[in-house]
């Protein structure tokens, strides 16, 4: 991550909110809406959670450029991507991917306590605020 803080999230979350809504283009168009969990995870922990992430890292730089947040972004990315494609196989009816979903969960929230231990270690109010 050599972009500046924040950048790269703001930039993954449109990644997301691309496969979110396209995601949701598709199950209205071809009315099959079994992926509607994929789809809200998209929109919720891509789009939503990593736009808000990246606003946070721009206003404070210092969390943002910590290697705690770039750690959390390689953790929650791969955790969505990889949980994300064991759901859809999931929903189509092989629940041997199960146990994948369950472990690329645990990793997204690994990261959701790294974002935690960053804001309360890294951002502090400041002078005269």
């Amino acid at each position: 991550m050599t972009r500046g803080s924040g950048v790269v999230w703001i930039q993954a979350a449109v990644v997301y909110f691309i496969m979110g809504a396209g995601l949701g283009i598709y199950m209205g168009a071809s009315g099959d809406h079994v992926l509607i969990p994929v789809h809200a995870h998209f929109n919720l922990l891509g789009w939503v959670s990593l736009a808000l992430i990246g606003l946070i890292y721009r206003q404070f730089p210092v969390a943002g450029s910590h290697q705690l947040a770039k750690v959390q972004f390689w953790l929650h990315n791969a955790g969505l991507l990889v949980a994300m494609s064991m759901l859809i196989g999931s929903l189509r009816g092989n629940t041997a991917l199960e146990p994948i979903i369950g472990v690329a969960s645990v990793v997204i929230g690994a990261s959701v306590v790294l974002f935690a231990i960053n804001v309360f270690r890294n951002i502090r109010e400041s002078p005269g605020a």
